[in-house]
């Protein structure tokens, strides 16, 4: 998976089309990734204890990663993201649209 914690991306499909956030939580193994206040779901909680009163809380759901690309610091565009091989041996992601490391 090519997207990493805290990385800010922007929205290409869903209810929640055109939106850029960042995101908070990646899960590589489901290809899903959580991204701050998009994707928001209700959820309705119990009372924990007797006389408190349950609520309605939102918290955002998982989104597949296909409906989010990155959005690069240089060209400030949603791009797709290339991997380059540094002399050093180390791998770096970079950008299709401006070819700069992200």
């Amino acid at each position: 998976m090519k997207l990493k914690k805290g990385d800010k991306v922007f929205v290409v499909s869903g209810k929640d089309k055109g939106k850029t956030g960042k995101i908070t939580k990646s899960l590589p193994d489901l290809c899903k990734v959580v991204v701050e206040g998009i994707n928001i779901r209700k959820k309705h909680t119990r009372p924990k204890k007797e006389g408190q009163k349950g609520q309605v809380v939102q918290i955002p759901a998982p989104m597949d990663v296909s409906n989010v690309r990155l959005v690069c610091e240089k060209c400030g565009k949603a791009v797709r993201i290339g991997y380059k091989i540094l002399e050093d041996g180390k791998k770096v992601r970079t950008c299709k649209k401006c070819q700069e490391e992200v």
